[in-house]
């Protein structure tokens, strides 16, 4: 798109790699990248300001939404209660079915944090489609992964057994992706509304805004994009001492929308548990980041110390270092303040038959009296397990751990 060839293994020097790019994006106005973003489909954005971004017409119609919606699309399915045990129930989401169609880390949270519940989540993902493994070490975690491409007339067909009887659906593409594909949440909710029992459909995307008609809300993006386009980027920057943005360390933004999409879920369980009917929830990158930015920044003193206590080098960064280098010298930095928050007790580990060794990763720090919450099976890579409700592996006794 910007006039360089797809491979350049020549180029193994990181500075020479970014001033490769960095050179050819020059030759270009951001007006004419947002033109080639567009006819080539490219999920890019330019970098703006809080102050800017509130002035765009995508920014003005993005002031009137809060954190998370949740809206009824149904109401004449009756209520389906939380699944009742003989013995009593160790998880508060048990029985219930979750379809995960997602890709990367925020809908995947999602999955994540219903599947720490006890609900069985159902990760659905395609062979032609990419995405990034190492990531799925994380996200993965609880679930089991199926492969079904949904242009392929047999794969279609186990979907739609597989929809018969699923309580949730979580979306995290690209608005309009999956409702090309056939499967619009009213069309969902029409099948639905004849097996006679309500589905929460769960929206998370990046620019967010699809109810309302919002300018920029069909475009594809991930977190540093809306990182770029509501200023978070800029107040990293301008924390760092630059005038210039640079994009925040790790995928925050990520993770927290995945948490505010877990709320909403849980919110339109609840409410068909109890009102009956079928639940649209819906939140965005964007939207988060716009409540993390309502919340202010911290006093300048607590700033200074904070520039004071971690490492020099993590300052040293620039507008056009990479996510990867900008999140290892934050986490060099935090690992040697913060010891703690990588210790033992604070972790749990399992040995994952998929990925041939033992995944460790951070126990569940939410505790409800008379309830259990924690995973009961390993990660896995995408694709691993047979498209079935049926035969599930799990080990209860890591919820004792």
């Amino acid at each position: 798109m910007i006039g360089l060839p797809a491979f350049r293994p020549d180029l193994t020097d990181y500075h020479d790699c970014i001033n490769t790019i960095e050179g050819a994006v020059q030759r270009f106005s951001a007006l004419e990248l947002e033109k080639l973003n567009q006819d080539y489909g490219q999920a890019g954005a330019s970098v703006l300001t809080n102050e800017k971004y509130q002035k765009t017409a995508h920014g003005q119609a993005m002031a009137s939404l809060p954190l998370f919606t949740v809206r009824p699309l149904e109401m004449d399915t009756p209520p389906a209660p939380f699944a009742k045990s003989v013995d009593e129930p160790s998880q508060c989401l048990q029985g219930l079915r979750v379809i995960e169609l997602c890709r990367v880390i925020a809908g995947p949270t999602i999955g994540k944090c219903l599947a720490a519940h006890g609900a069985s989540v159902l990760k659905i993902t395609s062979s032609q489609v990419p995405d990034v493994p190492f990531f799925q070490l994380d996200v993965n975690t609880g679930k089991h992964t199926t492969s079904l491409h949904l242009k392929n007339a047999d794969d279609v067909n186990t979907f739609e057994s597989l929809l018969k009887t699923a309580d949730v659906i979580i979306d995290g593409y690209r608005p309009g992706v999956i409702a090309n594909l056939g499967y619009r949440p009213e069309d969902l909710v029409s099948k639905a509304t004849q097996r006679g029992k309500g589905l929460v459909y769960v929206i998370e995307d990046c620019f967010g805004g699809t109810e309302m008609g919002a300018e920029w809300a069909s475009r594809p993006g991930w977190q540093q994009i809306a990182d770029c386009i509501t200023g978070v980027a800029w107040e990293q920057g301008r924390f760092m001492g630059l005038n210039e943005p640079v994009v925040p360390p790790f995928p925050m933004s990520d993770y927290g929308t995945g948490c505010v999409g877990t709320i909403a879920a849980l919110s339109g369980i609840y409410r068909r548990a109890t009102q009956g009917g079928s639940w649209i929830c819906r939140t965005s990158l964007s939207q988060y980041n716009l409540f993390l930015l309502s919340l202010g920044t911290y006093p300048t003193e607590v700033q200074d110390q904070l520039r004071r206590e971690h490492d020099r080098h993590f300052f040293a960064l620039r507008h056009n270092d990479s996510v990867d280098e900008v999140s290892q010298r934050a986490l060099c930095s935090i690992k040697y303040l913060y010891p703690k928050l990588f210790a033992k007790h604070s972790m749990q580990s399992m040995y994952s038959e998929a990925f041939s060794g033992v995944v460790t990763w951070p126990k569940e720090p939410l505790k409800v009296d008379g309830i259990k919450i924690g995973h009961v099976r390993p990660t896995r890579p995408n694709g691993y397990d047979k498209p079935t409700w049926e035969d599930w592996e799990g080990d209860e006794t890591l919820l004792d751990i």
